[in-house]
């Protein structure tokens, strides 16, 4: 039996993102003195989820790597409950070669989060432009100083365009907050998930056990975490839905990815004009193709007039992303591996979308997809993030872009932020399957136009490559750069309130 939720124990960032906010800023924090850590995360101010009326003009959020985690002396047993991906860390070595990060990409050539300087906690300030700085000073002060070395690291309001110029930030999944979505249970005789559990049509409404700890997902189970005995040190916390004489750790809370990614923008839009012969309408097409949307963020597909589950009757929401590619199968219109499409390819459980008992079960086993793209595919509702991240430098127009850079040229990129209660299956299957796989939706030779690391890995092939299918044709442009290097990233853990003041050493309440 789900139970329902308190907003008061979650981070309002899972909820809110705080993109009204336009001002933000990370420390990225490494604890020195323990007592002294622990007296501030006591005495911090956390935003919860709590709606509130008017809006917060401010916000601070905390998030722990496992590092942080041990520096605080969290027990061990707790710590190796939490998922093997967090405990082992973004740079454990077939991680970084399962999410590209080689080469210029390496652990060893980043900032921050590389070899011995993972840091151990994230705090988040959001605020009015006007307030930030204020309002980090009033955040910290000697007890902060006393308790942490601290990275800073800054952001920008670009007014929601990314560096490379498109709107940003368009397409998330609506959280099922009251979780009305059906429990899915097992058929016994085939072990799958049951046919009435499984999802006909494309929706934009996820389970909320895909991005808190200890509610349902969507395969209508619960994610791993740690679960402890009930005793005065745990007694604050909530007991588990699944385990009720046990006191649930992870619950309310959440996982937290973090990568500082520098966009190479003058160096994306000449390398496209150089393919494109310099014929600025040209370039545009390319970059949108690539892209998979127009600049101003709409899709390359017309948009459908039947309702998706999870799209705000808004004009703007539908223009955006009322639309799936049922109507493209042949990626004439938008490309198979441009960005947009691999990262949420708006598929559903059942390719072809059979009706029927038979025909599911047909189609389960493998026999009833017609097209060769049709079943190659896992369904995206299994894979969905929620996006929270925030660009740092100026924007750069493109025809400034397309000129020669100065000396002392800024950075541009973005502090990009995830949050799963998943890793496995939700940000690494996206970057590893769809993002960096050669292969995705049976293409060759080419990986995310974007993201994709043209560096030869040792045993794959080149991703230099970017197909664009045309009637009867495909257009290939060749010898693409990578225009996105990994500059910095760390997992983490955004625990609840309740969990925090657990971690920070809080007797019972």
């Amino acid at each position: 039996m789900s139970s329902e939720l308190n907003y008061s124990d979650v981070q309002g960032l899972v909820r809110f993102g705080y993109g009204k906010l336009k001002g933000a800023r990370y420390a990225l924090a490494r604890i020195k003195n323990v007592d002294a850590a622990r007296s501030w995360l006591l005495s911090a101010s956390i935003t919860s989820a709590v709606a509130m009326e008017p809006p917060p003009s401010t916000a601070m959020q905390v998030a722990f790597t496992a590092e942080g985690l041990k520096a605080l002396d969290v027990s061990e047993s707790v710590i190796n409950s939490f998922s093997h991906e967090f405990v082992a860390g973004m740079t454990e070595p077939n991680r970084s070669r399962r999410l590209g990060d080689v080469e210029n990409n390496a652990p060893s050539e980043w900032r921050w989060g590389g070899p011995g300087n993972v840091p151990h906690l994230l705090v988040m300030f959001f605020a009015k432009s006007e307030l930030l700085d204020g309002f980090a000073q009033d955040s910290t002060g000697s007890v902060w100083n006393g308790a942490f070395d601290v990275k800073w690291l800054y952001t920008s309001d670009l007014d929601g365009i990314e560096p490379f110029g498109f709107a940003d930030g368009i397409s998330q999944p609506q959280i099922d907050w009251q979780q009305r979505r059906v429990s899915i249970v097992r058929l016994p005789i085939f072990k799958f998930q049951s046919l009435f559990g499984f999802q006909r049509d494309y929706g934009n409404i996820a389970a909320l056990g895909e991005f808190l700890l200890g509610y349902r997902n969507e395969y209508g189970k619960y994610t791993d975490r740690p679960l402890v005995d009930a005793d005065a040190a745990s007694a604050r916390l909530l007991p588990a839905e699944d385990a009720p004489e046990k006191r649930d750790v992870g619950r309310n809370g959440t996982y937290l990815v973090m990568r500082q990614l520098h966009q190479h923008v003058r160096g994306f839009w000449q390398s496209l004009s150089e393919h494109a012969g310099g014929d600025a309408a040209d370039v545009e097409k390319l970059a949108a193709a690539m892209v998979g949307r127009t600049k101003e963020g709409d899709p390359l597909v017309p948009i459908q007039q039947k309702p998706i589950p999870g799209i705000v009757p808004d004009p703007d929401e539908i223009r955006q992303n009322q639309f799936t590619y049922d109507g493209d199968p042949a990626g004439i219109r938008c490309p198979f591996g441009a960005h947009v499409r691999r990262v949420n390819p708006r598929n559903t459980d059942f390719p072809g979308r059979p009706t029927g008992l038979l025909a599911k079960i047909i189609t389960m086993l493998g026999f009833g997809p017609k097209g060769f793209r049709d079943d190659l595919m896992s369904s995206v509702r299994f894979h969905r993030i929620l996006r929270r991240g925030r660009e740092f430098g100026s924007y750069l127009p493109t025809a400034k872009a397309l000129a020669p850079a100065a000396r002392d040229d800024p950075e541009h990129g973005l502090h990009f932020i995830c949050l799963n209660a998943n890793i496995l299956r939700q940000f690494e299957f996206l970057q590893n399957a769809w993002i960096a796989n050669t292969k995705f939706f049976g293409l060759t030779g080419e990986s995310d136009p974007l993201l994709g690391n043209r560096e030869p890995i040792p045993g794959c092939p080149v991703t230099s490559d970017f197909n664009i299918p045309k009637e009867g044709l495909r257009h290939r442009v060749s010898g693409l750069q990578q225009f996105v290097t990994v500059q910095g990233g760390a997992y983490f853990f955004l625990p609840s309130l309740r969990a925090l003041r657990y971690f920070a050493g809080a007797k019972n309440s």
